[in-house]
């Protein structure tokens, strides 16, 4: 298991994401951050979180088997590439 995640994590390119984070970072790099759109929430804050569970989640947006209105926009704006770099930047955050 531990292997399967550091090829994940392996693929992307931590140095790129940082490049790429600035739309990230607006909602999810400021502690107890909340939004209201589409709704009042509070948005998680993901640096440290897993690389195999950011990809996923990011994939889901893209694809439309996860919902969110704001997420899905940019996601769809996402190459794999750009994927992986924004999950092993924020996995080692």
């Amino acid at each position: 298991m531990l292997f399967a995640f550091s090829s994940i994590a392996q693929a992307g390119d931590a140095a790129a994401g940082k490049e790429k984070n600035s739309m990230c970072v607006g909602c999810h790099g400021i502690e107890g951050y909340r939004t209201a759109f589409p709704e009042a929430y509070h948005v998680p804050k993901i640096g440290g979180q897993h690389a195999e569970y950011l990809i996923k989640a990011l994939e889901g947006y893209r694809d439309g088997t996860r919902s969110h209105p704001s997420m899905t926009a940019l996601a769809k704006t996402l190459s794999d590439q750009d994927i992986k770099d924004l999950a092993a930047f924020y996995a080692n955050n």
